[in-house]
């Protein structure tokens, strides 16, 4: 039965195909609605309406090709099919490369917080006891910037005389400005505090070797210098730092400048600490003016 139904369907497609080979043209009569207005016949050939077949397509192609990419139509469609639209590509694009300067930061700041924990671990100075070795001066206190220094040198005679000296290093005030607020572990403040204009130059308490020199979110820009016989000075909320991790620095020398940056501050101020075997130490006990 299968077979007989498919050889009566090609039979009449290849009937009706004849058929429309020997049509060679038609006529397309448009009958009005209205009464009295005649009817209109229009004669086409087969190679007419199939041009104007094809010129149709191509227009209704060409304008719905524009209509659909060039016009908020676009969004409609887009948005029912669950798409995103070219606005919402854009602002994904510059959220990821927020993203992108964010997860830098972050990688510099963890880079920042690795070597600052590595910093006030330090308490050999091995490495900065080995730098005194090669250059003796090191070792030695030099004239500070803040005029004469003769009650240093009577109290270093005292000492030499009773052979009182408890420390070969010796520590001179890194700033000019008064102190605000002095030592209290107790309440978290490991070190004092000294009012400065931002950008006045800080300098080296004593001389030594740069651990540690950069950003950090609550001390801001921070430096830290490895002393002899296991000190350590910490110097931060400075503004601008003119020394770099490596080095070697000589005492009175000018290492940063004051400021006011990062978050755990209330004022231009120099934030100065000193550390002796990892632990913090007064710096008034041993700082000499």
């Amino acid at each position: 039965m299968n077979k007989i139904k498919n050889l009566i369907n090609k039979l009449l497609e290849e009937i009706n195909f004849q058929r429309l080979k020997k049509i060679k043209s038609f006529s397309l009569i448009i009958i009005p609605e209205e009464v009295g207005i005649k009817a209109h016949t229009k004669k086409f050939t087969v190679k007419n309406a199939i041009f104007l077949i094809s010129l149709y397509t191509i227009i209704s192609f060409i304008i719905g090709f524009y209509i659909i990419n060039y016009s908020p139509i676009k969004n409609i469609f887009i948005h029912e099919k669950g798409a995103l639209s070219y606005s919402d590509i854009k602002k994904i694009e510059e959220l990821n490369k927020r993203v992108l300067f964010l997860t830098r930061d972050l990688e510099n700041l963890k880079s920042s917080n690795e070597q600052l924990k590595n910093a006030l671990i330090l308490g050999d100075s091995t490495l900065a006891d080995s730098l005194t070795k090669f250059n003796p001066s090191l070792n030695k206190k030099t004239e500070n910037h803040y005029g004469g220094n003769i009650l240093t040198v009577i109290e270093k005679m005292f000492n030499i005389q009773f052979n009182r000296d408890s420390q070969d290093v010796q520590f001179i005030y890194p700033s000019k400005g008064y102190i605000s607020r002095g030592f209290m572990p107790e309440f978290g403040h490991m070190g004092i505090d000294f009012v400065e204009k931002t950008g006045t130059v800080v300098f080296a308490a004593a001389s030594g070797y740069v651990v540690f020199a950069d950003y950090t979110v609550n001390d801001g820009y921070m430096i830290i210098l490895n002393h002899p016989d296991g000190f350590v000075t910490v110097y931060k909320h400075c503004s601008v730092l003119l020394k770099k991790i490596h080095d070697v620095v000589t005492q009175g020398e000018a290492i940063a400048l004051s400021g006011n940056t990062g978050e755990l501050t209330t004022g231009p101020h120099l934030h100065f600490e000193i550390w002796k075997e990892g632990k913090p130490v007064n710096p008034k006990n041993l700082l000499t003016n």
